[in-house]
């Protein structure tokens, strides 16, 4: 399992297109190509995607039902179509697009199209962990460089994450080590700390109208929807469906930053969870 984020795009493309895509991909993202829109929402359910793109010229007129039922299903994920080239069938299907609620066009005829393109797909922060960035960045106002450090990780790998020991294995700390620098210090364990980003990740993919429970526990990587349950039961106390009609993910965010990150202000000013020889008071050990 790879601990970096990298942003992920489904696309129905032309080979083309497709070919220059990946070579532009650099490693900065991963682009999972469908034959036709059917599969791209397929995709979509399964894996974690930012962003699709399609070439009004692979989409069939039959298809663009299926187009809206991805843009109308998916709203936090842009549906962006891609010019490659100007005939009348790619205008004509163009402004069916737009009908049908693709409302984002890249043309990668014009000098900077393939540096838009880039630019939307390289991308490093998922739009929910900027959601959460933006909320917590306040409240860590003043803590150390390192507790800052570790928090952004957290909020950056939770979505692929799941144990605190792959969590020290990111920083390069034995597990165990990891766990009782936060306890030395009062806090709670980065695990809890973990599970609780990771339902932040669920209230948000539950405000998509187009995902399941199934399908949010299997972009958060559990094994099965009975193991997501059972996580948001003994972490929240609830069920998944009542999860989802009682928590939306800015009350979810409200009550994770009142329960783990408010009570422990001046904690986190002093606390030094990645230098083995600073205490929590600061003290050299």
């Amino acid at each position: 399992m790879s601990s970096g984020w990298t942003c992920r795009v489904a696309t129905v493309i032309e080979r083309g297109v497709r070919a220059r895509l990946d070579a532009a991909a650099q490693g900065r993202f991963t682009a999972y190509h469908a034959r036709d829109i059917t599969e791209v929402i397929r995709t979509v359910r399964e894996r974690p995607i930012q962003a699709v793109l399609v070439s009004p010229a692979c989409i069939m007129p039959d298809e663009l039902p299926r187009v809206a039922s991805l843009v109308d299903g998916f709203p936090g994920i842009p549906t962006v179509a891609l010019i490659s080239r100007h005939d009348s069938r790619s205008s004509e299907r163009l402004l069916e697009l737009g009908a049908y609620g693709v409302r984002k066009m890249i043309d990668l005829s014009q000098r900077n199209g393939w540096q838009y393109l880039r630019d939307l797909v390289s991308h490093p922060t998922s739009p929910t962990a900027a959601r959460i960035f933006r909320r917590l960045n306040p409240a860590l106002n003043g803590a150390t460089q390192d507790c800052r450090t570790v928090f952004e990780a957290i909020i950056r790998l939770a979505p692929a994450v799941a144990t605190s020991q792959c969590l020290a294995e990111h920083f390069s700390v034995v597990s165990s080590t990891f766990t009782s620098r936060f306890l030395r210090a009062g806090l709670p364990s980065p695990k809890r700390y973990l599970s609780g980003t990771r339902i932040l990740y669920a209230a948000a993919l539950f405000e998509i109208p187009g995902l399941s429970v199934a399908d949010v526990a299997y972009r958060l990587q559990f094994s099965s929807p009975q193991s997501f349950g059972r996580h948001l039961r003994s972490v929240m106390g609830t069920t998944a469906g009542e999860f989802r009609a009682r928590f939306s993910f800015p009350l979810a965010l409200d009550d994770f930053v009142r329960r783990l990150v408010d009570p422990f202000r001046s904690t986190f000013r002093t606390f030094h969870p990645l230098d083995p020889g600073v205490g929590y008071l600061g003290q050299t050990w």
